[in-house]
């Protein structure tokens, strides 16, 4: 079980996006910002995530860029009309890491951990949190010493105890529930 009353503003929240944050089309990409649907709640989660952790950032694999389905651009695009829905909510995501390549940055090779943590070099993986919807997330998380939420909005969920998944959830909401003790 984890102790979520050891968080406070010195812990750090890694989140995947698509099958955390927005509804994933499993097979397909999100190629566009008309496509992107947050799941419901997610909003309120992440204001609640923010008054409690001192850095958000998201960490997100899009191959889709690498394919040719869209652009970075493309991907920019979206990203700018997700931060402007959170923090219209109040939320908050300091930062945007993603890979569009199989690259040592594609999860779960661990290169988007580092370089969250060379922009902010204050990250502590032991005092931070990966919350992701598949075992490639998990494996990301553990590489580094992170504790592991796995969302299983869309994906089968592991069975606990697993070697790299602390806790399950149906979804970012309840999560946070879980979290915050409300």
């Amino acid at each position: 079980m984890i102790d979520f009353t050891k968080i406070d503003q010195s812990w750090t929240l890694f989140l995947d996006r698509d099958g955390v944050i927005n509804i994933e089309n499993v097979g397909d990409y999100i190629t566009r910002w008309e496509d992107f649907r947050f799941y419901e709640g997610v909003q309120d989660a992440l204001r609640q995530l923010g008054a409690l952790f001192g850095r958000i950032v998201i960490v997100t694999n899009q191959r889709g860029i690498a394919k040719g389905l869209m652009t970075g651009q493309d991907l920019q695009d979206i990203h700018t009309y997700m931060l402007g829905k959170i923090e219209t909510a109040g939320g908050r995501i300091d930062r945007i890491y993603y890979c569009a390549d199989e690259g040592p940055n594609r999860k779960p090779s661990p290169g988007m951990a580092h370089q969250a943590k060379a922009d902010f070099p204050e990250i502590d993986f032991a005092k931070s949190v990966m919350i992701g919807n598949t075992m490639s997330d998990m494996l990301f998380g553990k590489s580094v010493g992170m504790t592991t939420i796995f969302i299983s909005s869309n994906r089968p969920a592991p069975t606990l105890p697993d070697p790299v998944t602390d806790a399950v959830y149906p979804s970012l909401a309840v999560a946070v529930r879980a979290i915050t003790g409300r």
